[in-house]
């Protein structure tokens, strides 16, 4: 018999995982007649309520149950690694506890992957519950991701997706410390067929994603996969030294010709102060470009285990 491994990553969610344990299993029948074992693989990502003592309880019940925990907070890219690393199946599955993804998808998506394809991922076609704000911002993310970037990284993606030992290994090859595992997905290629659903809300809790740590993780997406930017503060820093060329030009013919003054000091205080701030914009891009590798070469680990079982 073949092994399905289903990672789900957790953090702060005491309150949906016997719910998620519950919806999982409905789908044990249809396993059973394809021959596919099952086990479920609970990473938990530092969380500080009683998320750990739900999985033990499942545990007790249920020895296909398993658990990783952190010794801290690490992120959910450390908690997706961890458990692309700790699973033993021949076929993996990534979820969250929150029943955002919608374990009612098994099925139809194990049945996609038979026919030929390395991985079966899911996208969400609305973005129902969410603030307009933020998802008029995670659109445009999206968009611009298209225009910079060479890897795919398709608009409205979840991180579901069913995925075979081969693409696992795969992605378990790219060992780096800042991880964007949507572009990962994307960068080592493999046949994927996308399954579209509409946005299902959280069965309880609360997101743990606010704006800003989207923001941050969106600039994560954009350093790991893109050196547009390092190329966009080349094409200003180029710019802005025609322009001053052509100034310098201007007020030199000027001067022989009418014989005026070099006046208006408003007007430079506004040019210094705009060729300021693009310069501190293309060192900040530079910075970031420079934090990252130098997370990089610290080599440490990705995440630190305190529990087991």
């Amino acid at each position: 018999m073949s092994l399905l491994t289903v990672v789900v990553p957790c953090y702060n969610e005491e309150e949906n995982v016997p719910f998620f344990y519950g919806e999982l299993m409905k789908n044990e029948p249809f396993f059973d007649e394809k021959g596919i074992e099952l086990e479920l693989l609970y990473v938990d990502d530092g969380s500080r309520d009683g998320t750990v003592t739900e999985v033990k309880k499942l545990r007790e019940k249920d020895q296909r149950v398993h658990l990783v925990s952190f010794s801290r907070n690490f992120g959910k890219e450390a908690a997706i690694y961890a458990g692309l690393e700790n699973a033993g199946g021949d076929y993996v599955v990534l979820m969250d506890a929150d029943l955002q993804d919608p374990p009612s998808l098994l099925p139809e998506m194990f049945d996609l992957l038979e026919q030929g394809y390395d991985s079966v991922a899911t996208r969400r076609v609305s973005r129902k519950g969410e603030p307009p704000v933020r998802s008029f911002f995670a659109r445009m993310f999206y968009r611009l991701m298209k225009k910079i970037s060479r890897t795919e990284i398709m608009d409205g993606a979840r991180d579901y997706r069913l995925m075979t030992r081969q693409m696992v290994d795969a992605i378990l090859s790219m060992q780096e410390y800042n991880r964007f595992t949507k572009g990962i997905f994307g960068w080592v290629g493999f046949s994927t067929k996308w399954i579209e659903y509409e946005n299902v809300e959280r069965l309880k809790g609360e997101t743990k994603w606010s704006f800003w740590k989207l923001f941050l993780y969106s600039l994560d997406g954009i350093c790991a996969f893109s050196t547009v930017p390092l190329m966009l503060a080349s094409v200003m820093g180029a710019f802005f030294c025609v322009v001053a060329f052509l100034m310098i030009f201007f007020i030199i013919i000027r001067k022989l010709i009418f014989g005026d003054p070099v006046s208006g000091w408003p007007s430079l205080v506004c040019i210094i102060l705009m060729v300021s701030g693009v310069q501190f914009f293309c060192t900040g891009i530079l910075g970031q470009y420079l934090a990252k590798t130098y997370m990089e070469v610290k080599r440490r680990p990705i995440y630190l285990v305190k529990e087991r079982l």
